[in-house]
């Protein structure tokens, strides 16, 4: 029988929400060989895998990502999606170069990336709300799925000021397609200005894969080339 259904991503793919469940261990046996800290956390029904690879990786750290984990996990699930993974794991992989990734429920982490910045513990925040979005395949543009994971790192984030990070100015030569913050930053004006609720509802139809380019103007009553000229010409939150 072929259980492994999980799509490779470097973060934001995320792959059926049935494989995700039956693969889980399978993508992190052999992490669990090699690595020299293991720990399973349970509470309020959810289940955090710890799997760290790095011998020199900050126990404190370490506390601060369970604990962002256990805070912004189960509000993101009620505010999202309740039918989320239950169980999700960590792992701190000294062979992986970037930053995160999530692939199915593990996110793996770079801890050379946490040497350099410590105080970084919300990318947390916006990894584990790609596990909470499950888009299936084909639900719709990449950035959209990136934008709404830094959206929800903006809104819940647990201490953003301490990594210094922040969503940018507006500026001409951005483009709602640029992801991640600009297009996080276009959200947060649509929430405030136009439309409450309107980053649940896209959230939705991404998963639901009834998104469509109309789905602007039905939400809003305008396109979304008209939305970005309405927040270009007055950009302020």
């Amino acid at each position: 029988m072929n259980f492994i259904k999980i799509v490779s991503c470097v973060i934001g793919l995320i792959a059926c929400q049935s494989a995700l469940a039956q693969d889980n261990w399978q993508h992190t046996e052999h992490d669990r060989q090699v690595a020299v800290d293991i720990d399973s956390i349970t509470k309020g029904g959810y289940t955090l895998i710890w799997i760290n690879k790095d011998k020199d990786f900050s126990p404190a750290l370490k506390e601060k990502l369970i604990h962002t984990f256990f805070v912004n996990y189960p509000k993101l699930a009620k505010t999202y999606n309740k039918k989320t993974m239950k169980k999700v794991s960590f792992v701190i992989d000294p062979d992986y170069k970037g930053v995160a990734a999530t692939a199915g429920g593990i996110v793996r982490y770079s801890p050379s990336w946490f040497a350099k910045n410590p105080g970084d513990i919300d990318v947390v925040t916006h990894e584990v709300m790609h596990i909470v979005q499950g888009y299936p395949n084909g639900s719709g543009p990449w950035w959209i799925t990136e934008g709404i994971a830094d959206y929800v790192r903006f809104v819940d984030g647990i201490d953003n000021a301490g990594a210094n990070w922040k969503l940018p100015e507006w500026n001409a030569k951005q483009k709602y397609s640029d992801s991640y913050r600009v297009t996080a930053r276009f959200f947060c004006w649509i929430e405030k200005k136009v439309k409450k609720g309107f980053v649940k509802n896209l959230d939705a139809a991404m998963r639901d894969k009834t998104y469509t380019e109309g789905f602007w103007k039905k939400q809003t009553g305008k396109t979304i080339d008209e939305l970005w000229d309405s927040y270009s010409k007055n950009p302020a939150l």
